[in-house]
Protein backbone atom coordinates (compact mmCIF):
# COMPACT_ATOMS: atom_id res chain seq x y z
CA UNK A 1 0.00 0.00 0.00
CA UNK A 2 1.70 3.20 -1.10
CA UNK A 3 0.95 7.00 1.10
CA UNK A 4 -0.84 9.12 -0.89
CA UNK A 5 0.91 12.35 0.16
CA UNK A 6 2.47 15.13 -1.87
CA UNK A 7 5.88 15.04 -3.36
CA UNK A 8 8.34 17.01 -2.19
CA UNK A 9 12.09 17.24 -3.13
CA UNK A 10 14.52 17.57 -0.26
CA UNK A 11 17.96 19.08 -1.28
CA UNK A 12 20.90 18.14 0.62
CA UNK A 13 23.62 20.58 0.34
CA UNK A 14 27.64 20.64 1.16
CA UNK A 15 31.22 20.02 0.89
CA UNK A 16 32.43 16.31 -0.75
CA UNK A 17 32.21 14.13 2.65
CA UNK A 18 29.87 15.82 4.34
CA UNK A 19 27.59 12.92 4.85
CA UNK A 20 24.88 13.66 1.93
CA UNK A 21 24.48 10.92 0.36
CA UNK A 22 24.71 8.93 3.84
CA UNK A 23 21.71 10.76 5.17
CA UNK A 24 19.70 10.75 2.24
CA UNK A 25 20.32 6.67 2.29
CA UNK A 26 19.19 6.41 6.19
CA UNK A 27 16.10 8.59 5.44
CA UNK A 28 15.11 7.32 1.89
CA UNK A 29 14.95 3.63 4.06
CA UNK A 30 12.64 5.11 6.54
CA UNK A 31 10.58 6.50 4.32
CA UNK A 32 10.04 3.44 2.20
CA UNK A 33 9.50 1.35 5.04
CA UNK A 34 6.23 3.85 5.64
CA UNK A 35 5.12 3.47 2.00
CA UNK A 36 6.43 6.65 0.04
CA UNK A 37 7.27 6.98 -3.02
CA UNK A 38 11.42 7.77 -2.88
CA UNK A 39 13.90 8.53 -5.49
CA UNK A 40 17.50 9.83 -4.30
CA UNK A 41 19.00 11.47 -7.20
CA UNK A 42 22.57 11.12 -5.79
CA UNK A 43 25.21 13.71 -7.59
CA UNK A 44 27.74 10.80 -8.50
CA UNK A 45 25.06 9.04 -10.28
CA UNK A 46 23.72 12.02 -12.06
CA UNK A 47 27.30 12.83 -13.26
CA UNK A 48 27.51 9.73 -14.49
CA UNK A 49 24.58 9.14 -16.38
CA UNK A 50 22.94 12.62 -16.75
CA UNK A 51 25.35 15.09 -17.03
CA UNK A 52 28.24 12.82 -18.86
CA UNK A 53 30.54 14.70 -20.86
CA UNK A 54 30.21 18.02 -17.92
CA UNK A 55 33.45 19.61 -16.49
CA UNK A 56 33.58 21.44 -13.23
CA UNK A 57 33.76 24.82 -14.53
CA UNK A 58 30.77 26.97 -12.70
CA UNK A 59 29.22 26.59 -16.06
CA UNK A 60 29.15 23.13 -16.20
CA UNK A 61 28.11 22.74 -12.42
CA UNK A 62 25.34 25.07 -12.87
CA UNK A 63 23.96 23.03 -15.80
CA UNK A 64 24.55 19.78 -13.48
CA UNK A 65 22.62 21.27 -10.81
CA UNK A 66 19.93 22.33 -13.26
CA UNK A 67 18.95 19.12 -14.59
CA UNK A 68 19.05 17.89 -11.68
CA UNK A 69 16.64 19.99 -10.48
CA UNK A 70 14.66 19.91 -13.69
CA UNK A 71 14.34 15.70 -12.58
CA UNK A 72 13.77 16.21 -8.90
CA UNK A 73 10.79 18.56 -9.44
CA UNK A 74 9.41 16.41 -11.98
CA UNK A 75 9.19 13.67 -10.01
CA UNK A 76 8.22 15.26 -6.82
CA UNK A 77 5.28 17.37 -8.79
CA UNK A 78 4.32 13.51 -9.84
CA UNK A 79 4.10 12.43 -6.06
CA UNK A 80 7.40 11.32 -5.49
CA UNK A 81 9.94 12.32 -2.40
CA UNK A 82 12.95 12.79 -3.97
CA UNK A 83 16.36 13.39 -1.85
CA UNK A 84 19.04 15.15 -3.70
CA UNK A 85 22.48 14.96 -1.75
CA UNK A 86 24.38 17.06 -4.42
CA UNK A 87 27.37 19.53 -3.55
CA UNK A 88 25.76 21.95 -5.60
CA UNK A 89 28.44 24.80 -4.77
CA UNK A 90 26.44 28.19 -6.34
CA UNK A 91 24.00 29.57 -4.01
CA UNK A 92 22.47 31.16 -7.54
CA UNK A 93 22.03 27.65 -8.87
CA UNK A 94 20.43 26.50 -5.44
CA UNK A 95 17.87 29.46 -5.89
CA UNK A 96 16.88 28.51 -9.49
CA UNK A 97 16.11 25.51 -8.37
CA UNK A 98 13.95 26.46 -5.73
CA UNK A 99 12.76 28.87 -7.89
CA UNK A 100 11.19 25.94 -10.09
CA UNK A 101 9.94 24.31 -7.71
CA UNK A 102 8.37 27.23 -5.71
CA UNK A 103 6.32 28.47 -9.62
CA UNK A 104 5.06 24.92 -10.09
CA UNK A 105 4.10 24.85 -6.52
CA UNK A 106 6.07 21.72 -5.92
CA UNK A 107 7.14 21.44 -1.82
CA UNK A 108 11.17 22.02 -1.89
CA UNK A 109 13.40 22.04 1.36
CA UNK A 110 17.08 23.11 1.08
CA UNK A 111 19.13 21.23 4.19
CA UNK A 112 22.90 22.38 4.47
CA UNK A 113 24.39 19.33 5.49
CA UNK A 114 26.93 22.06 7.54
CA UNK A 115 29.86 19.77 8.31
CA UNK A 116 33.39 21.49 8.71
CA UNK A 117 35.94 21.01 5.77
CA UNK A 118 38.51 19.87 8.48
CA UNK A 119 35.91 17.17 9.69
CA UNK A 120 34.93 16.25 5.86
CA UNK A 121 38.93 15.68 5.20
CA UNK A 122 38.99 13.42 7.76
CA UNK A 123 36.21 11.44 6.65
CA UNK A 124 37.35 11.48 2.75
CA UNK A 125 34.60 9.12 1.92
CA UNK A 126 36.36 8.81 -1.96
CA UNK A 127 39.62 10.34 -1.06
CA UNK A 128 38.96 13.92 -2.98
CA UNK A 129 40.69 15.37 -0.39
CA UNK A 130 44.32 13.16 -0.50
CA UNK A 131 44.31 13.63 -4.07
CA UNK A 132 43.86 17.72 -4.13
CA UNK A 133 46.62 18.00 -1.15
CA UNK A 134 48.99 15.63 -3.25
CA UNK A 135 48.43 17.66 -6.41
CA UNK A 136 46.67 14.85 -8.52
CA UNK A 137 42.94 17.09 -8.15
CA UNK A 138 42.10 20.48 -8.53
CA UNK A 139 39.12 22.10 -8.42
CA UNK A 140 38.13 20.56 -5.09
CA UNK A 141 34.92 22.16 -3.68
CA UNK A 142 35.41 24.00 -0.51
CA UNK A 143 39.41 23.97 -1.11
CA UNK A 144 40.34 25.47 -3.88
CA UNK A 145 37.30 26.08 -5.46
CA UNK A 146 34.27 27.85 -4.03
CA UNK A 147 31.53 26.25 -1.63
CA UNK A 148 28.89 29.17 -1.04
CA UNK A 149 27.09 28.13 2.15
CA UNK A 150 22.83 28.76 1.90
CA UNK A 151 21.90 31.55 3.96
CA UNK A 152 18.53 30.34 4.45
CA UNK A 153 18.30 27.23 4.48
CA UNK A 154 14.85 24.94 5.52
CA UNK A 155 17.37 23.08 7.84
CA UNK A 156 20.96 22.88 9.00
CA UNK A 157 22.31 19.45 9.86
CA UNK A 158 25.36 20.00 12.09
CA UNK A 159 26.87 15.99 11.19
CA UNK A 160 30.02 16.72 12.88
CA UNK A 161 27.97 17.02 16.17
CA UNK A 162 25.06 14.14 15.36
CA UNK A 163 24.93 10.96 13.95
CA UNK A 164 23.44 9.75 10.33
CA UNK A 165 20.86 8.81 12.06
CA UNK A 166 19.59 12.05 14.14
CA UNK A 167 20.52 14.04 10.94
CA UNK A 168 17.95 11.68 9.36
CA UNK A 169 15.54 12.15 11.85
CA UNK A 170 15.67 15.77 11.65
CA UNK A 171 14.95 15.85 8.35
CA UNK A 172 11.61 13.42 8.41
CA UNK A 173 10.75 15.91 11.37
CA UNK A 174 11.07 18.95 8.75
CA UNK A 175 9.13 16.89 6.26
CA UNK A 176 6.49 16.02 9.17
CA UNK A 177 5.96 19.65 10.30
CA UNK A 178 5.17 20.49 6.65
CA UNK A 179 2.76 17.86 6.09
CA UNK A 180 4.74 16.14 3.86
CA UNK A 181 5.29 12.69 5.53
Amino acid sequence: MTCQHRGATVWLTGLPSAGKTTIAGRLGARLRAAGHRVEVLDGDEIRTFLSAGLGFSRADRDTNVQRTGLVAELLARNGVLVLVPVIAPYADSRAAVRARHKATGTPYLEVHVATPVEVCIERDVKGLYAQQAAGRLSGLTGVDDPYEPPKEPDLILDTHLQSPAESARAVHAALTARGLV
